[in-house]
């Protein structure tokens, strides 16, 4: 890959998560029930289920912003082994793995390029802030051509395309995903999917993407896993065998 994307031009090591165990909810409520999970380097894995069963408070377990109660959350980044549990969030960010929350998250009253220079949060993407802003307005272009617009006044199309680039400017090498299809027309879901799996494949990331369109995440994920009530109830090992579920016909295909 050339030195013109905001990845290193040097060697790609692997970068991978696993969740063991994990116990978590907000207050005396509990969420999560011993859940476990893996995303090897370079997957695309989908976790799958609808809404209130705990997608997004796993993805923010990973993130630092709910601490689990049991548990284990290791990420591995360029060959050294993380324990996630007890970082910051901007401890979390500063190793390399990116969040795009559920409702995109992004500053209303900031310009399109305000909030792309404030993903560059992490100390390794300060040093490339202009080729990274670069590399986002050729991946969107859309967002160059509104870069002087205030973030709150774009469609959900163009800000979902903003919060994928703000989490670009921090160079990850794992990027989280919360719910990419919430408030966007069919097509625009299957526009932003396939914008996923460009993302993916052109910065050789790894990918965990919560999301209850079972059939848009399907069509670029390697693997995945459904949750119901806080507890992984499925674990497929390809789209195939998630397509054959039966949990995946009862609460996704009406059958």
């Amino acid at each position: 890959m050339s030195c013109a994307t905001p990845m290193s031009c040097g060697r790609i090591l692997a970068s991978s998560l696993a969740i063991t165990g994990i116990d978590a909810g907000y207050g005396a409520v509990r969420v999560l029930h011993d859940v476990s999970l893996t995303v090897a380097a370079g997957e695309t894995v989908t976790l799958l289920g609808t809404n209130g069963n705990g997608k997004s408070t796993l993805l923010k377990c990973v993130m630092g912003i709910v601490r689990p109660s049991a548990g284990t959350i290791v990420a591995e980044i360029d060959g050294a082994r993380h324990e996630l549990i007890g970082l910051s969030t901007e401890a979390i960010v500063e190793l390399g793995i990116a969040f795009v929350p559920e409702g995109r998250r992004l500053f209303p009253k900031l310009t399109v390029t305000e909030n792309l220079l404030l993903g560059a949060f992490r100390r390794k993407a300060r040093a490339a802030i202009a080729r990274n802003l670069e590399f986002c307005f050729e991946t969107f272009p859309r967002l160059q051509e509104r870069s002087r617009q205030l973030a709150g006044s774009m469609s959900g199309g163009e800000q979902q395309m903003l919060a994928l680039a703000r989490a670009l400017m921090s160079a990850p090498r794992m990027l989280l995903i919360d719910e990419p299809s919430v408030g966007l027309a069919p097509l625009l879901v299957a526009r932003t999917i396939d914008k996923i799996k460009e993302l993916k494949e052109g910065y050789q990331l790894t990918v965990l993407m919560a999301e209850q369109n079972f059939t848009q995440a399907i069509r670029i994920a390697d693997r995945g896993y459904v949750i119901v009530h806080g507890r992984i109830e499925f674990a497929g090992n390809s789209a195939g065998e998630l397509n054959d579920n039966e949990l995946i016909r009862q609460f996704y295909l009406g059958t």
